[in-house]
């Protein structure tokens, strides 16, 4: 069964295979034993992406996890207990099929890893690596933190966007409301009353009345417009050529290239605080960056394989701010990189966050500032013809 995989490939970044194989945890495994750090499979009957349905609670599952074994039950007493309790369908057979594994014998990360359609590498490769020390408490303290702060600064994020959209979205309609109903109806008075118009007139009540007459049309394709940006792919496209165009900005490319950054540090903390080595870290988390930076982490990744210090591949590659590069190399003297880069994505985090305010709070005004300007010029292109027939009474 032919599968086919988006992957990062060193020397060649981002990619994609087909592999024929019979599941696709093989054909995953495959291409990571040809050097790919595996991005996504899908074809065959399966596919590794979860769909937004049938999504597994990640985050809720690692702290009710924590919070049993911490309360010294065993690993099998513990996910015994959550499947019990467990009411959907589609997260009791993922726990169903844990629980069969763990009674076999397997570890947590092999019975992790048979469900790759719902675990993500990274919390995989945290467990395993726990197994090896007898952590894993630990371990999934600093993974639901991870979690956590990644759902807190993307919800902070999210917020800041939240009132320039309610701003386009109301202006777009009271323009529209405007267009498409008040200018035909002054088009017909000026029709009756005869004379000669001003030219912007002449063109906004021409507008107006090609929005009367085809409104059927631009409904549908309004709605298909809409359709488009609900539907998966839509979005997928939408995504990309937003990222690429905001990357081309440089204001705002720089502040996406730093929250990629501290995304990066956040995790590669978590790696090597679990007993992860540095190189085979970098490997994994090559999938949260863009193309450009995942090709530079690459890059790295092979330096410091071959001896080169962390903070001073990073600096060849790009892949450092200022603040943060003082840190790898104090993490580095004082053998704790792993706290040093948490407190590296802290920082830059915290910056983003202020960042997204003030943009926020000065984009909002800008915004109904330009709406209120539009709105204004409409209506007055409107009541122009009746300024000048006043105008000529008097």
């Amino acid at each position: 069964m032919e599968y086919r995989i988006k992957a990062v490939q060193p020397g060649r970044g981002l990619t994609r295979l087909t592999l024929d194989a019979s599941t696709p945890a093989e054909a995953s495994r495959r291409a990571e034993a040809m050097g790919c750090t595996v991005l996504s499979v899908s074809g065959g009957a399966l596919s590794l992406r979860p769909t937004r349905k049938s999504a597994f609670p990640l985050l809720l599952f690692t702290q009710e996890l924590l919070a049993l074994l911490r309360s010294g039950i065993s690993v099998l007493e513990a996910v015994e207990a959550l499947r019990e309790k467990e009411a959907r369908p589609a997260v009791r057979g993922v726990l169903d099929g844990m629980h069969g594994a763990l009674r076999e014998g397997k570890t947590l990360s092999a019975a992790l890893e048979a469900s790759t359609t719902r675990f993500p590498p990274l919390f995989i490769a945290t467990v395993r690596a726990s197994e090896r020390t007898s952590s894993l408490e630990e371990a999934l303290t600093r993974y639901a933190a991870y979690a956590t702060q990644l759902e807190a600064l993307r919800g902070k994020l999210a917020s800041a966007a939240l009132y320039p959209c309610l701003l386009l979205l109301v202006g777009g309609l009271v323009i529209l409301f405007l267009m498409g109903y008040v200018v035909p109806r002054f088009a017909h008075i000026y029709e009756d009353m005869g004379g000669k118009l001003p030219l912007v007139s002449r063109l906004l009540l021409e507008w107006g009345g090609f929005v009367e007459q085809a409104w059927p049309l631009l409904l549908a394709g309004g709605l298909s417009v809409v359709a488009l940006i609900v539907s998966a792919p839509g979005r997928a496209f939408l995504l990309r050529q937003g990222e690429r165009l905001a990357w081309k900005i440089p204001a705002l490319g720089e502040r996406l290239r730093v929250f990629q950054l501290a995304r990066l540090y956040r995790t590669l903390s978590m790696l090597l605080r679990g007993g992860i080595p540095a190189p085979q870290s970098m490997k994994m988390v090559a999938g949260l960056l863009s193309a450009r930076l995942a090709q530079a982490l690459e890059r790295a990744r092979h330096r410091v394989s071959e001896g080169t210090a962390l903070s001073a591949a990073f600096e060849r590659e790009g892949l450092t701010t200022p603040v943060a590069l003082r840190m790898l190399r104090v993490g580095e003297r004082a053998g704790n990189m792993g706290e040093m880069m948490e407190r590296a994505a802290t920082f830059h985090d915290e910056e983003m966050a202020r960042w997204a305010d003030w943009a926020t709070r000065l984009f909002g005004p800008a915004l109904m500032l330009i709406m209120g300007l539009v709105i204004g010029v409409i209506v007055v292109f409107m009541y122009l013809p009746i300024f000048q027939l006043a105008e000529s009474v008097q």
